[in-house]
Order: structure tokens, then sequence, then C-alpha cells
């Protein structure tokens, strides 16, 4: 689930530091790595340059250098592995100079026939030198050299399936591409003489630029001097679909999703768990910090019951669900989380949380809040059970690592230790998302892959 962000100044101006800022805001997305690449103007012409490295922005980037160094095209990466190991070389943005030229791509999302793509390409020569599904993408560009790269970027975007938002640097121009069934959010903005790309709204916030609109499911907007253009990849889709869990989970609740705040969205899914699955022998209502915070709310609006923040968190540490390893997850809730105990004494507590997906977190929740001596438990999931593996972006590869897939909810509820455990129906959550239900993707929820799923065949 990746954060990507771009930016281009048509007056010169540098915008290192604003891609920088950009993806301070996008942290969320992505702790493993994170990086930058650039066109650096000089008497020889332009150079393409990358910085990048392992952890969270601040020490993956050093932001002395960016200040120092002056460049008007930019991207940057924030990297959640779900194709290739959590490497330095597979840290993002992937950079290349060919023949036509110097190319870098930043990307969110998952390509499902990139092991197709990659057996395809190293029978005709190519040496790989990660592996990660985006260095695909450049492959197939090189092997287009006859072609002017922008062709021969949405060539190659045409032979790919699944998920896809890129931000990209044709030589001094930014190119922003989003797959033809817009699985994964990519929106535009401006602020004066400078156009940005992002994954989420927030991004824009931070540097001060005002939200344009988003990006088109497959749409390529390329931006350069003499401004913005708007093309189309040549390739026919019967649906468009935008991920549930965008807004469930993974988006910033103060972004905005194809036109949707994800705050209210939230909000509302909490109200709808309120209605199906209603505990009118509680004392109150929490939270699971921070995600599930907006739906408690939500929950408590709607059920009349008190609302306390009562399991407070540690701001220090960053998101357990998309650590890398199971063990950094278990010991990431332990420092994560605490109850406030003197709250929760002899009461009767709804914890309203956004998912259950491994189940590691709250079941460990449960366990602390029953130490604070809480006398009931029952825990509320503002989204269907996850009970299949997504194939486009998310991390969650197979279904024996996730909860509802191996238990049903009552065995389930006694695995984490709650006295009741409730979810609401995928129905009830795409009424609340608010598009048309033809246009979500509940692949994880419901099982239905919309484009195929896990498919390494080549199509060209």
């Amino acid at each position: 689930m990746c954060g990507v962000f771009g930016a281009f100044s048509k007056n010169g101006q540098s915008v290192l530091e604003d891609v920088y800022l950009g993806l301070y805001a996008l942290q969320h997305r992505g702790q493993e790595s994170s990086g930058m690449a650039w066109i650096a103007k000089n008497s020889a012409g332009c150079e393409l340059r990358v910085t990048k490295g392992m952890g969270l922005v601040h020490l993956a980037l050093d932001q002395k250098e960016l200040s120092s160094s002056h460049s008007n095209c930019a991207i940057g990466h924030t990297r959640y592995s779900t194709a290739g190991g959590s490497f330095l070389s597979n840290a993002q943005p992937i950079t290349a100079n060919y023949s036509r030229g110097s190319v870098a791509i930043a990307h969110n999302g998952n390509i499902t026939n990139a092991t197709g793509i990659r057996r395809y390409l190293e029978n005709r020569g190519a040496i790989f030198q990660s592996t990660s599904d985006t260095e695909t993408i450049l492959h197939l560009m090189a092997h287009q050299s006859h072609k002017p790269p922008l062709d021969a970027l949405i060539s190659a975007l045409k032979t790919l399936k699944g998920a896809y938002s890129l931000a990209v640097i044709i030589n001094n121009r930014l190119v922003a591409a989003r797959d033809p069934w817009g699985f994964r959010p990519l929106v535009l903005g401006r602020r004066g003489e400078t156009t940005y790309i992002a994954s989420e709204s927030c991004a824009l916030d931070i540097v001060g630029a005002t939200l344009v609109r988003d990006i088109k499911p497959g749409e390529v907007v390329v931006i350069d001097e003499d401004g913005e253009k708007s093309l189309l990849i040549p390739k026919e889709t019967e649906r468009k679909f935008t991920c549930a869990f965008e807004y469930v989970y993974f988006a910033r609740p103060d972004s905005f999703l194809d036109g949707k705040s994800v705050y209210d969205v939230r909000k509302k899914l909490g109200q709808k768990l309120a209605q199906s699955a209603p505990c009118p022998e509680a004392d109150m209502v929490t939270g699971m910090p921070d995600s599930g915070t907006i739906s408690a709310m939500g929950y408590a609006e709607e059920s009349g019951l008190r609302y306390e923040k009562a399991i407070v968190r540690n701001r220090y540490v960053g998101r357990t669900f998309i650590e890398p390893t199971q063990r950094v997850r278990e010991l990431g809730v332990r420092i994560k989380l605490n109850p406030i105990g003197e709250i929760m004494k002899d009461k009767k507590i709804v914890i309203v949380d956004d998912s259950i997906v491994r189940g590691t977190t709250v079941q460990r929740v449960i366990a602390m809040v029953r130490e604070s001596g809480a006398k009931e438990v029952h825990i509320r999931i503002a989204s269907p059970p996850v009970k299949f593996p997504c194939y486009y972006g998310i991390d969650t590869p197979t279904s024996e690592e996730l909860a509802a897939a191996r238990m049903n909810i009552e065995e389930l509820c006694k695995e984490i230790g709650a006295d009741s455990l409730s979810y609401i129906s995928v129905s009830e959550m795409l009424d609340a998302i608010g598009l048309p239900h033809h246009n979500v993707c509940t692949a994880c929820f419901s099982g239905d892959y919309l484009n195929g799923g896990k498919d390494d065949e080549l199509d060209l």
C-alpha cells in the first residue's frame, strides 16, 4: 500500500522539500523504506539523481541534502512491500538511463502478471536488479526503444494486469498514471505554478496545495513546462473499482478519495455497525487507536452509549499491521497501545476496530483490557470479515494468514477472548462508502476478484 508523491514547477522553483513533506504525510502507507528521484540541471544538461534508504522518511532521506539541492521535477515513494522483499535494492523510486533518456518510477499497487512478464523478458536477455514487480515496467519500456519514452510507457502499461498508481519522471516531465480499474488512489493538486500528484489528498494539504481532482482510472497525465495533458491507456475494462479497504483502514481520515471524505465514511461505518450489532447492556464505547476511533464515535453517537478514549496509543510506534514480520507485530502491539484502567474497571465495554486481519492486535488488546479490570469486552468490527487474500497491494497473500478464513465468527470470538464479536455486512459497508456498489472492490471480503486476481500469465 505504498505512498507516491510528485511535483513539477513551471517557474523553476525547487520542489525537493515539498516532495519530502509529501512523503511525510504519506508515511502511514509505508514504513519500510523511502526514496526520491529528481532532475538536476547542470552545464552538461539534465541528470537524473536518486536517494533512498531503509526505514521512515526522516531516517531514509537527508533533509539537509535535499534543501541544498535544486530541482523543479521530482518524485518520491514510501514503501510497504507486497511484491519483493524488504531490501534496499527494492526501495523506490526505481531508476534507469537508456538510449531514450532517463526514467524514474514510484509505484503503489501490485502487478498480478509480473511473474509472467519477468519470465518473458529474461528469456529475451533482460537482467533484473531487484525482485520488485515495478522493475518490469522499466524493462518493457527498454524493449521498445524504437518508441518515444512516453509511448513506450503507455504501451508497457497496456500489458499490465492488477493495480498500479504511478509517479514517473521521463526526462524532465512528470507523469502520473492510474490503472484502468482504479484500484489504488491517485490525485492531482496545484499551488500556484506547481502541480502535484499524490496517493492521497492529505499530502497536498501539507504543502499548501489545493486538490484539483482524482486522476481517472486508465488515465495518464503528463505535466511539463507547457502545462498538463491527459492521455488514456488503450485498454478496455468493463468496470472501474475503488478499494474498499482504503476507506476502512489505509487512507488517512483527512483525505478525500474519489470525492468521498474518508472521515465521513468511517463515521457512517460505525453508525451502520451500531444499527446491525447493538450492545445495549454496555456501559461505554471506545475505539482501537487510531483507525477504529472514528467508527467508534459513529457507533456511540448512533447507539446513545458514552464514548471514552480509553485506549491510549504511543505516538512513536508505527502501524503494527504493516510491519513486515509477525514477531515485530507482536512486540509492536505491546508498546503501542495501553488501556486506562480507572476508566475500564468493572465496566462492560464495546471496542470498535476497523478490521481483523491476522487477529494479533485485537487479541492482545482484549487481554490487556481484561487485566485493567473490565467486566465484559464486546468487539465490533466496522467492516466485513477479511476472508480472502488481496492481490492488488495489501500484504495478505495467503488465506492461512487471515483469522476469519480459518475460523467462523464464534470460533474467532473465542480465539481472541471477547464476550461477543460482530461485523457489518458487505452491503452495509458499500452503503457507507456511498459509491455505486459495482464500482467498489470488495475482493478481500467477498472473494470477487475483479480483474482475474492472481494471474501470472503474460498477455501481450
